[in-house]
């Protein structure tokens, strides 16, 4: 008897887990209660649940759009952790750790790739074969112009590198723009200098 509850209590899901055969829709998602859309991302109309972000994750992410932030003219604005529709049919929602996008945005409207000049992620553990491959594709074909992957480069994360890439117009894929540790200095799409020491 206790294994049959065991089992009902495993398989049971929340009702917004519960789809019909064509996934999630753009309208069911943007339903979704917004503590419930902070956890997720929908992958070809399936959902797919995020783990918690270790601190160190957030501290880098946090630490590198300020200063980005700090950098941007007028016209571009820095954000985290946000809403990204890359396709509506079928649905496809990420939720980059950074994205520098177009400022005259209302805050309102729906974040799209047009708007989006960098988006950034940040690796962890538990999303290397999503950061380094599947995002880095999906955000290519959307045509956002230029991606960065933040890595670990110990596994003490006393080091950070810096993955550049920039949409190669002729293939519609990611060509590299140049791998950064220590200091990083770019000009595109905004023009900083980063110690990456200071984001850890």
């Amino acid at each position: 008897m206790a294994s049959t509850e065991e089992e009902v209590a495993m398989t049971a899901l929340p009702d917004w887990m519960v789809l019909p055969p064509e996934g999630l829709t753009a309208e069911r998602y943007e339903a979704l209660p917004e503590d419930v859309c902070r956890r997720v991302e929908i992958v070809d109309g399936a959902i797919v649940v995020n783990a918690a972000p270790r601190r160190l994750h957030q501290l880098i992410a946090r630490r590198l759009a300020n200063v980005l932030e700090e950098s941007c003219g007028t016209g571009l604005a820095v954000a985290t952790d946000v809403d990204l529709r890359l396709r509506d049919i079928p649905l496809l929602n990420r939720r980059p750790d950074i994205v520098v996008y177009d400022s005259t945005l209302p805050d309102d409207a729906l974040l799209r790739p047009q708007h989006c000049h960098l988006v950034v992620e940040v690796m962890s553990p538990g999303s290397v074969t999503t950061d380094q491959t599947d995002k880095p594709a999906e955000y290519a074909t959307a045509g956002i112009e230029h991606f960065w992957r933040v890595e670990n480069v110990h596994e003490d994360a006393a080091k950070l590198a810096v993955f550049r890439y920039r949409l190669d117009p002729t293939t519609g894929s990611y060509a590299s723009a140049g791998v950064s540790t220590g200091t990083m200095v770019v000009d595109h799409p905004v023009t900083v200098t980063i110690d990456l020491g200071e984001l850890v």
